[in-house]
C-alpha cells in the first residue's frame, strides 16, 4: 500500500524548465558564450550544478558557483512570467491528503529555486510534510539519497512510497531508492521513462490519481 508521495518539482508540480534555461542562457551571455537551450537538457534533473557545469564543460567553461548564482539570481526576476503551475495540482495534492497519504517535495534544485517555485504555486514548505532540496545532499540523482532523505522526514519505508518524477535520473534514483515510481511525460517520452525504470508512465501529474486505482497502488 502507498502511504507516501514524494514529487519531484520542476516537471511534476510545475513547467519552469524554461524560466531556468532562460535564465541560464542569459547568465552564459553575459559571459560572452551563445548557449542553446536544448544544451541543458541531458543534465535535467541533475541539480543546478550539474545543469549549468555540465553545459559550461562544453564550452571549455569551468564551473563557477557564482555562475549558478547568477542564474538563480536572473530566475527570480522572471518566474513570474515564465514560470508555468500545472492546472489541477492543488486539487490532486487535497485528494492525496484525503486519502491519509503525506506528502513530500525532493528537488535537486537549490532551496533558493524551490522556493520560488512553491511562491508562484501560491503554497510554502508548510504545505509539505517534507522539502528537500539539492542543498540537503551531497549526492545528486540518479544517487537515491534525496529521495531516502525525504522518506526518512516523511516516517515512511521505501515499500510504502511512491516517487513521481519527469526526468531519467531521477526515475533511476527512485528505483535505486526501492520506491515506486510514476513517470510524468513532461520532459521525456514514454520509453525513455520506462527504460529508466519507471513502474507507470502518465501524460501529466494529475492523471497519477487515476493511475493509482487501476494499479491498485491505494487500498481505498
Amino acid at each position: 500500500m502507498i502511504r507516501y508521495i514524494i514529487f519531484d518539482m520542476d516537471g511534476v508540480l510545475v513547467d519552469s524548465e524554461r524560466a531556468i534555461r532562460a535564465a541560464s542562457v542569459k547568465m552564459f551571455a553575459g559571459r560572452g558564450v551563445d548557449v542553446p537551450q536544448e544544451d541543458f537538457l541531458p543534465f535535467t534533473g541533475m541539480g543546478a550544478n550539474r545543469f549549468i557545469g555540465g553545459v559550461a564543460e562544453k564550452y571549455g567553461l569551468p564551473f563557477r558557483p557564482e555562475m549558478k548564482d547568477e542564474a538563480y539570481d536572473i530566475y527570480g526576476e522572471i518566474a513570474g512570467e515564465y514560470v508555468i503551475v500545472y492546472e489541477g495540482i492543488g486539487d490532486l495534492l487535497a485528494k492525496l491528503r484525503e486519502r491519509g497519504c503525506q506528502l513530500a517535495v525532493a528537488s535537486a534544485a537549490d532551496w533558493v529555486k524551490v522556493s520560488i517555485n512553491l511562491r508562484c504555486m501560491g503554497l510554502s514548505s508548510a504545505d509539505f510534510d517534507a522539502v528537500v532540496t539539492g542543498n540537503d545532499v551531497t549526492k545528486h540523482k540518479p544517487d537515491p539519497e534525496a529521495f531516502l532523505i525525504a522518506c526518512g522526514k516523511l516516517g515512511g519505508h521505501p515499500g510504502e512510497t511512491l516517487v513521481v518524477e519527469d526526468a531519467v535520473a531521477g526515475c533511476q534514483a527512485a528505483k535505486a531508492a526501492g520506491m515506486s515510481c510514476v513517470g510524468v511525460m513532461s520532459t521525456f517520452d514514454y520509453n525513455t521513462l520506462k527504460n529508466a525504470g519507471a513502474d507507470f508512465v502518465v501524460e501529466k501529474t494529475t492523471d497519477m490519481l487515476r493511475g493509482l486505482r487501476r494499479w491498485g497502488l491505494f487500498n481505498r
